[in-house]
């Protein structure tokens, strides 16, 4: 039996990219349905990686950084870019 548990963000800096990605969206104009069609990845997948349910793969991110038009980095707001 597997059992699947529900991702919380847990620091501070995994907060703020889920921020950075929801505002950069609608930055864009993009809704969940658009970014999807864009991207190929589910409307329910994105808005679960938006609400802190699923953590996004880096491939994920990679994608969404692309149909957006950004650099992948521009999802994080860190010191250290």
């Amino acid at each position: 039996m597997c059992v699947v548990t529900k991702w919380q963000p847990s620091t501070e800096r995994e907060y703020d990219m889920l921020i950075k990605l929801w505002s950069i969206r609608n930055e864009k104009g993009f809704t969940l349905e658009k970014l999807s069609k864009k991207s190929g990845i589910g409307k329910s997948t994105l808005n679960n990686i938006e609400n802190g349910i699923t953590s996004p793969t880096l491939f994920q991110l990679e994608v969404i950084a692309i149909s957006l038009d950004v650099h992948i980095m521009d999802l994080f707001e860190s010191d250290w870019k």
